[in-house]
Parts: C-alpha cells; sequence; structure tokens
C-alpha cells in the first residue's frame, strides 16, 4: 500500500500506513482481551455454581427429629378399693413403664405404653373397727397396656429455647392382667380359683370374674426437654378400673359353710378370716356385706421417664409435616 501526499497552500501533508508488524500486535491485543473476558464470565460462573452446591450440601447435612420417640421409666402405685376405700398410701410399690409418643401436632400427642407394677392392701392397716374385724388382705401383680392422648398447655418443642417446658393433661384407655392371691400359714393361695364369694357354688355366676379388665387412665403431667432430642416427664395418673375384683372382694358373704373342707382348697378359711385374730365374732353370715360393689377398683400410678426421638437426614421440605428442627 502506498503513501499519500496532498499539498494544503504552502504545507504538504503525507500519510503512510502501519507496517505489518504494527498490525500483528494490534490483532494480539484484541485476542487477548476477548479471552480475559470470556474467562472472568466463566470463573464467575464456576463460582456461582460452587456457592450453590455448598448451600445444597449444607441443607442436605442438617439432622431434624421425627415426631417419634422411644422412652422407659420407673415410678411407684397405689392402690384404691375396698379394702383402701378411705385412700391411705399404705402399701406403695415400685412401678416401671416403657412407651411409645407420636407428636401430632405441637399441642397433642398419643402414647402406647407397657406398664408393670404389683399393689396390695390389707384391713390391719385400716382404722375402722369392722374393716379391721374384717381381716381380709390381698397382692396383685399388673401388667398393663395402654394408649393415652396428651394435651400439652403450652406449644413443646424438643431443642426450641422458647418452648421448652409444658404441664399436660391425659387421658385415655387399657387393659391390664391381674391375679389376685394371699398368704395362709406361710402358703400362697390364688383367690379367683377359689370363688370366695360364690362363684363357683351355684347361684352366684354373676360374680365370676376375668383375670384381665380394662382400665381408663387419666391424669396430669409436666414436660421439659433437658437437651435436643432428649426430653422427661413426670406424670401422676389414676386407673379407674371396670373391675371390683382387683382385691377379690366385691359384695356380700355367702356363708362358709357352703364351701367344702378341702386342705387343698381352703375358700372356707379365706373367704372370712374374722376368727383368726381369736375373735369371736363371725362376720361371714350368708347376706352380710363383704365389699362395696358400687365402686369400682382404682390403682395410682406416678411415673418419671426419659425419651429420645429419633433423627433424621431427609429433606427438610417435609420438616412441617413430620419433622422438629435440631436447630
Amino acid at each position: 500500500m502506498t503513501g499519500i501526499t496532498q499539498v494544503y497552500d504552502r504545507y504538504q501533508v503525507s500519510w503512510q500506513p502501519p507496517p505489518a508488524e504494527c498490525n500483528k500486535r494490534l490483532h494480539l491485543s484484541f485476542k487477548t482481551e476477548a479471552f480475559a473476558a470470556a474467562f472472568s464470565g466463566y470463573m464467575r460462573h464456576l463460582a456461582a455454581t460452587l456457592l450453590l452446591v455448598s448451600g445444597s450440601l449444607h441443607a442436605g447435612a442438617q439432622t431434624f427429629f421425627t415426631s417419634t420417640e422411644l422412652g422407659g421409666g420407673i415410678g411407684c402405685s397405689q392402690y384404691f378399693g375396698d379394702l383402701n376405700d378411705r385412700y391411705g398410701f399404705k402399701t406403695i410399690h415400685p412401678a416401671a413403664t416403657l412407651y411409645m409418643r407420636k407428636h401430632l401436632t405441637q399441642y397433642i400427642s398419643m402414647r402406647v405404653g407397657a406398664y408393670y407394677t404389683n399393689v396390695s392392701y390389707s384391713d390391719k392397716l385400716n382404722n375402722d373397727v369392722f374393716q379391721r374385724q374384717r381381716n381380709l388382705d390381698f397382692s396383685s401383680h399388673i401388667a398393663e397396656l395402654s394408649v393415652q392422648a396428651e394435651f400439652n398447655f403450652f406449644k413443646f418443642v424438643t431443642g426450641d429455647p422458647y418452648h421448652r417446658i409444658t404441664p399436660y393433661l391425659t387421658g385415655g384407655f387399657g387393659v391390664f392382667q391381674y391375679d389376685p392371691y394371699t398368704m395362709l400359714n406361710g402358703t400362697k393361695y390364688m383367690l379367683r380359683p377359689l370363688g370366695t364369694e360364690g362363684q363357683y357354688l351355684g347361684g352366684y355366676d354373676d360374680r365370676k370374674y376375668s383375670n384381665i379388665a380394662a382400665c381408663v387412665p387419666i391424669g396430669v403431667g409436666g414436660k421439659f426437654w433437658l437437651k435436643p432430642g432428649v426430653n422427661l416427664t413426670l406424670e401422676i395418673s389414676d386407673r379407674l378400673t371396670l373391675t371390683d375384683y382387683l382385691d377379690d372382694v366385691s359384695t356380700t358373704y355367702v356363708g362358709q359353710d357352703r364351701f367344702p373342707l378341702n386342705p387343698q382348697q381352703p375358700a372356707y378359711l379365706l373367704q372370712d378370716r374374722s376368727t383368726e385374730n381369736g375373735g369371736t365374732t363371725v362376720l361371714g353370715r350368708k347376706g352380710k356385706q363383704r365389699g362395696n360393689s358400687s365402686t369400682k377398683d382404682q390403682y395410682l400410678m406416678c411415673t418419671f421417664t426419659i425419651s429420645w426421638h429419633f433423627v433424621t437426614y431427609r429433606c427438610p421440605s417435609f420438616m412441617e409435616h413430620d419433622m422438629i428442627s435440631t436447630y
């Protein structure tokens, strides 16, 4: 390419094309700037992707507590009934429980529990003259399976410092197995097979009873989470049973003469024990009151328990339905 020369008045102006080497440098400069811009955009895209993946991994690593927990505990029990109709606490026995609790909401829970305890009482512990003369006693184990609802006064969420404690009411339905017995001259006798109120003598079939009965637990308690996922509970609940033969005492005497004189089945001795302590007045006359059939027997349980929630790593999107965040 040749130069251009032009004369303007007295001045001469000329232009020469740049050397080929300058064109190469200029072309390289354009390429360098384009690469830098593309690389910068790529790095920004890569950084954003890494941040997104990191956030997803962090969210996926969060743990949550399911609304189901398992627990167990110990406590005590007391029997109330025909032999303890004034609600004395003179024969308290140890008790134990295992249970599973399901939180339906932050205010309502359902609980399935298994309980074991013993109950007993003796007329010797009473101050009433008639009861002391009656001189009956019993003992029995109790194995119970029950379903109970819990109604919290306040919102309760394990791990949430603002919802850490609440009192609650509880009620439900259960079944329990029992089998009253007594001791005579150092020997243990099961009372139900003896028919101490004439159950097997004819004419008293309505007095027969099973060793399995239903109960209605009602009570109050308090919950407190000790640490996230670990809850403590203190509960007092009375079992209103649907039997009046937890203590083998309910209605009237049928008369000692109705029972056979059999040392292996000493019902004639155990149905009326009023003369064992040297008394001369025999209470066991036919039709005389032996118990109070107008009320059912009860047993009260007080338990202190600890429970643990299950931990899960499921997606937090399900938290509102079945999860409690570990915070």
